[in-house]
């Protein structure tokens, strides 16, 4: 499906919270408002946002969305467009579950995913 894709990383021994931040840190470096969910034992969650040239093609309240969940020699990573949720720093992963965290994106986001998206996810598998 367009715009929900998941990597594995299996053998890596990787923090899950380091591994966020560092995600969250290069997701800011490239320019966009990231906000990160508690972490728990469903994993943590990393949203991000950009204004400008992309309020015209994706909407304001939509953003680009990492879970990261698993154990450290086997994480998996799920990237998709979803919901801006507000205050995602005080939710737990487990809450959530039901909402709009990964939607499904219309003909418009598409410019986005294949321009911005898989640039993303090329520079997050160079973290691992």
């Amino acid at each position: 499906m367009l715009g929900d894709k998941t990597l594995q990383f299996q053998g890596k021994n990787l923090d899950l919270q380091q591994f966020a931040s560092q995600i969250e840190a290069l997701l800011e470096k490239e320019g966009f408002a990231v906000q990160q969910s508690q972490p728990s034992d469903q994993g943590v969650v990393v949203q991000a946002k950009k204004g400008g040239f992309l309020r015209g093609v994706v909407d304001a309240d939509r953003a680009f969305t990492v879970k990261i969940s698993g154990s450290p020699n086997d994480v998996t990573l799920r990237f998709g467009i979803g919901k801006w949720l507000e205050h995602l720093g005080v939710a737990a992963v487990e809450t959530l579950l039901v909402s709009d965290l990964f939607l499904v994106v219309d003909v418009a986001e598409s410019a986005w995913n294949i321009e911005v998206e898989d640039k993303l996810i090329r520079q997050i598998k160079a973290l691992a």
